[in-house]
């Protein structure tokens, strides 16, 4: 199979698709990888090292889309992109469908098969392409926020910390998942005062137990939501239904009683935002106000730290990529249902449940596509 994978062109991605490992085991296993010239300049990887590994350099995408049978990528393709995306060819990236009407109706035109990293599964019901992304995003969300609350930025001017004498930010985290789990690392380590809210008690009592007691544990519900925003600095959404729009936990009215200057940190935001106020921002301008409360809704936080996210995500897709190229995308999804739950788009139909109920589209079974 020829593999190709393009430079992100999502403004401020500095992620690539493909490290030169993964780059290398799959010419190791026969198969043929095309790189877009500088595509891992942006975490590390020069061109000189893609070519060490036994890829081809391109010089443009175009070269790309048009010999390619798999793309391999990072970010949902770009419109530009998504015109060049060709029946019978074979899309691997985050695509993040259901906030995104415009991009499913592109795929579904196009023609091709689209495997979506973010709704792949595993034995246990995890998320392990989303998962180290999710790590990574999570460890920002306090940094980031932090730098928002800065006053310069619009902040109310406190510290994560505080100083002896003088109370350390309220965080509360709503979703105690991977997202969660790790922003609440960082802000502990921070020395903020974390409040965790979470709708699994077993949940709750994994994170107690973790933390030994340097958190905050409350079952999450409206009125415990309401309790907590007049008193705190900062609110960080970490919550994800699979493949769905991400549900709204505070709204617009909501706002007024939060101390101005709190800061909202949306990490859900790729899958339409939880907070009613959100909208997606990038790492060049990734702050707003609405209503005196800083928002930070940047859609690819871990392109900021592309070298380590780039890493951690081929790590993660490089087995199932080797598993696309091996056995072909219908064997590949046949024997490892778990890959199946990946694919979202195939020949013209919408093949995951969870995005065709969000956007009123008709859906076809995956099983039924790979039996087909």
């Amino acid at each position: 199979m020829k593999i190709g994978c393009p430079t992100e062109i999502k403004p401020q991605e500095f992620r690539v698709g493909m490290t030169p490992n993964a780059a290398m085991e799959a010419v190791a296993h026969g198969h043929s990888v095309l790189i877009q010239a500088g595509a891992g300049n942006g975490a590390g990887f020069t061109d000189a090292d893609y070519e060490a590994a036994g890829a081809a350099i391109a010089d443009t995408a175009e070269e790309i889309f048009t010999t390619a049978d798999m793309i391999v990528k990072v970010k949902e393709p770009q419109p530009g992109e998504r015109k060049m995306l060709r029946e019978g060819q074979l899309l691997f990236t985050y695509l993040h469908l259901a906030p995104d009407p415009e991009q499913t109706r592109d795929l579904i035109a196009s023609g091709c098969t689209a495997i979506a990293y973010e709704t792949v599964t595993d034995r246990n019901g995890g998320l392990p392409l989303l998962a180290p992304m999710s790590e990574v995003a999570g460890r920002l969300a306090p940094q980031s926020g932090s730098w928002a609350l800065q006053k310069a930025n619009g902040g109310s001017g406190v510290l994560m910390g505080g100083v002896p004498g003088v109370r350390p930010a309220n965080v509360a985290i709503i979703g105690g998942g991977v997202v969660g789990t790790a922003a609440a690392r960082v802000a502990v380590g921070m020395g903020a005062n974390v409040t965790v809210l979470d709708r699994s008690v077993p949940r709750l009592s994994y994170l107690d137990d973790v933390f030994m007691g340097r958190l905050t544990t409350q079952f999450s519900d409206k009125g415990a939501v309401e309790e907590l925003l007049p008193r705190m600095d900062m609110v960080i959404g970490a919550v994800l239904i699979p493949g769905a729009a991400a549900p709204t936990l505070i709204s617009r009215a909501q706002l007024g009683a939060m101390k101005p200057g709190s800061v909202l940190v949306d990490v859900a935001i790729d899958q339409g935002g939880c907070f009613e106020t959100s909208r997606a921002t990038t790492h060049q301008d990734p702050i707003y106000d609405v209503d005196g409360i800083i928002h930070y809704c940047v859609a690819n936080m871990p392109g900021a730290v592309a070298r380590t996210s780039t890493i951690a995500l081929g790590n993660a897709t490089m087995p199932f990529m080797l598993a696309l190229a091996d056995k072909g995308w219908k064997q590949a999804c046949a024997d490892d249902p778990h890959l199946l739950e990946g694919l979202n788009v195939h020949a013209g139909q919408l093949a995951y449940y969870a995005v065709g109920k969000a956007l009123g589209i008709d859906v076809i079974s995956p099983q039924m596509v790979v039996k087909g």
